[in-house]
């Protein structure tokens, strides 16, 4: 009777132990948070009166980036993406409302800035609505809650010119998450009487007046020679695959983005080396990158994908070579990072000493005044405050 009692017990114990095992097995695990990200849609009156305008857009998308490259949520990284229209130039076709869509939601801000020193000006008509309308509707914008979201529209005419209407579109834009920021090129109670500011109110955004005429003037520090050429060092960290045409494009376009960004203005080089050192960096058909981020294997890659540096390497050699870019590029990043924080400090102290120097009535000063304020909603926090 004993013998059966503990045979029955054992069993009743293995059955219960079963039960738990399979019932933690069933259990499910918290799912990994996504990846928080930045979109950004900038919309540009390019009409005749605004090459001012393009100009602190062009000279300044660094530094503008380099503001969203400090930022956090949650104490992630965000994937940062940014797209570009323009609109009110006479050439754009008038069935379309005088508006092109350039670039879509890209993390390739190098293809943002050749396109921004592509634009030209001329005259035309300008219809706010229709361009909120179509950037709203036009782009792939992410469907995560949390995602920081914004359009960033900058003109100087009437704000309810066209037929669509923008008392529409900006309620419209707000149901898919996404705030309108208005940017009037001219004195802030013009703005306000043309519809700029109500547009923005009715969007959650914020609006903005700025001196689009005004040339940005910012200090040459002793760090901006060395930068720029950390910057065309950091270049040769790169390894680009794909087609032989995608490779020279993805090359050739990282190459233009630094000259014009240099030509541009000393600070812009600068501050495009700065990008590239704090790791937010993306240049399109990265080996290093996309390898890193687990997006490709290098043993699937065809060989004429390949990039000419590794054809010739075994695949031992060719993952060491990567792994030694990868190391190399890191270093170059510290380096940058450390110059950028000295020339940050030169250019505060240069600042203080100037007189008449506008801070906050430009582009760029506009466009980081109304992240910080779209951001702080999000939950999203920069690395200075």
């Amino acid at each position: 009777m004993r013998k059966l009692f503990r045979v029955t017990a054992l069993i009743l114990f293995t059955f219960c132990l079963s039960i738990q095992m399979s019932q933690a097995k069933e259990k499910p695990q918290p799912a990994e948070p996504s990846q928080p990200s930045i979109e950004l849609a900038i919309l540009l009156d390019t009409s005749g009166s605004m090459s001012g305008l393009i100009n602190q857009a062009r000279t300044q998308l660094w530094k503008i980036v380099n503001e969203l490259a400090t930022a956090k949520q949650n104490g992630q990284i965000p994937v940062m993406k940014v797209a570009l229209y323009e609109y009110g130039k006479s050439s754009l076709p008038a069935s379309e409302g005088y508006l092109r869509q350039i670039v879509p939601l890209t993390e390739n801000l190098d293809q943002i800035s050749e396109e921004l020193f592509a634009l030209q000006t001329n005259g035309g008509e300008e219809y706010c609505g229709q361009v909120i309308q179509a950037a709203t509707n036009g782009l792939k914008w992410s469907e995560d809650h949390d995602c920081l979201k914004m359009i960033f529209i900058a003109g100087n005419e009437g704000f309810d010119q066209g037929k669509v209407d923008f008392k529409v579109v900006c309620p419209a834009a707000v149901q898919k998450g996404i705030t309108v920021n208005t940017i009037f090129c001219g004195p802030e109670q013009t703005g306000i009487q043309t519809g700029w500011k109500e547009g923005a109110l009715l969007a959650d955004g914020s609006y903005l007046s700025i001196n689009h005429g005004l040339k940005i003037v910012t200090p040459q520090t002793p760090y901006d020679k060395k930068l720029n050429e950390l910057s065309r060092g950091i270049n040769k960290t790169y390894l680009f695959y794909g087609s032989r045409q995608e490779q020279e494009k993805s090359s050739n376009s990282q190459s233009a983005a630094d000259s014009l960004s240099l030509e541009a203005a000393p600070a812009s080089g600068a501050e495009r080396a700065a990008f590239k050192g704090s790791g937010r960096y993306r240049a399109k058909g990265d080996l290093v990158e996309a390898i890193a981020g687990k997006k490709v294997k290098l043993q699937e890659l065809k060989e004429e994908e390949l990039p000419a540096e590794l054809k010739k390497l075994s695949p031992k050699e060719r993952t060491a070579l990567i792994s030694e870019k990868q190391k190399e590029r890191k270093e170059i990043q510290l380096q940058i990072q450390e110059l950028t924080k000295k020339r940050s400090l030169f250019i505060k102290e240069a600042m203080k000493k100037q007189k008449n120097q506008s801070k906050d009535n430009t582009f760029d000063a506009a466009v980081i005044r109304a992240i910080r304020v779209q951001a702080q909603k999000k939950k999203f926090q920069f690395q200075s405050e």
